[in-house]
């Protein structure tokens, strides 16, 4: 096992790289948890405010009817969870809850819609709900499937800040969890969102099965992007009945500090954004993500069909820790 000396010096140089191995990033998982919190820790003092984190709103723009078989989403017309096939939300409605979101502290809105790909008969719409949010001074970020280049550009001068397309495990573990669209597919669209002069947001789902091995590929992949992504969203499952992976077990929560503090070893200037789960995690859990430098959270009830703190709940954790919001 490699020890926190020996990886000392790789480690404070880690912002140039892009090209970790698997290997290296498992030596970063294998460190004892004190060493690995302690040097993830250093490294986020470094570049962030330690006692900062980003607030995030998610809002469902288009639920449920997707043709993607996604063994983890609700929002699959292959499974039957009970969420069904709805119209996209009229403008006005996306814009009061834009203005909801910002009242209670989120400085960025996501946009969700339940889509394979993206058409470009949508992008009007998508552009009319970024032209509504830009004006309440929120940052946009939009997750709608996959795109081309063409589309993206066309989101990027709708005022668009942030595409989000999560690659969601690693290349070995894929086809067990998605079939209907493979990895590399995936990678075309983030190559097309960068290639836009878009910000980048992916990461992936832990909790679904999967190997350490499989979240240091995972983790990889991410890392080894050039330039590395603005926002990396580490999601637990969040087991939904009727999916094939209902009866998944909770993944245990120090393994999800390690992946967190991993992540922000390896892409230090990007946000790393604790996701999904977090409803069913105790204030110590999401306490050990912070210090191992998660710095950004979804912020609200709801996470498109499951559920999230309240935002009372999370202002009293950030009270008990002395955390604060990130202004823009």
């Amino acid at each position: 096992m490699t020890d926190a000396a020996t990886l000392g010096p790789s480690l404070s140089a880690c912002q140039s790289r892009g090209d970790w191995s698997r290997g290296e990033i498992l030596d970063l998982f294998a460190l004892s948890f004190n060493d690995l919190l302690f040097q993830a820790h250093q490294v986020h003092r470094r570049h962030w405010d330690a006692n900062s984190v980003q607030l995030s709103t998610l809002l469902s723009v288009k639920t449920g009817g997707c043709g993607e078989d996604c063994g983890y989403c609700a929002q699959s017309a292959r499974y039957r969870t009970g969420v069904e096939a709805e119209k996209p939300m009229a403008r006005a409605a996306v814009r009061a809850a834009a203005e909801k979101a910002k009242a209670a502290g989120a400085s960025r809105l996501c946009m969700s819609a339940a889509w394979r790909q993206l058409k470009d008969r949508d992008l009007p719409y998508l552009a009319g709900l970024i032209e509504e949010v830009k004006k309440l001074g929120l940052e946009t970020c939009v997750t709608a499937g996959m795109v081309t280049k063409g589309q993206a550009e066309f989101l990027r001068d709708s005022g668009l800040d942030y595409y989000n397309h999560n690659i969601d495990t690693s290349p070995e573990y894929y086809g067990r969890i998605i079939t209907t669209h493979g990895l590399g597919d995936r990678l075309a669209t983030l190559n097309a969102v960068r290639a836009a002069g878009l910000k980048v947001c992916s990461g992936g789902i832990i909790g679904i099965g999967e190997s350490r091995g499989d979240r240091a590929g995972m983790l990889e992949i991410l890392a080894n992007l050039a330039p590395q992504p603005e926002s990396v969203p580490i999601n637990s499952l969040v087991p939904v009945r009727g999916t094939p992976l209902e009866d998944e077990p909770p993944l245990d929560r120090l393994e999800l500090a390690r992946t967190i503090a991993v992540a922000r070893l390896l892409m230090p200037r990007s946000y790393v954004r604790l996701s999904a789960g977090r409803l069913a995690m105790s204030d110590e859990a999401q306490a050990l993500c912070f210090f191992a430098g998660a710095n950004s959270i979804f912020y609200g009830e709801k996470l498109l069909t499951t559920g999230n703190p309240e935002r009372g709940e999370d202002q009293a954790l950030f009270d008990k820790l002395g955390l604060q919001a990130e202004t823009p």
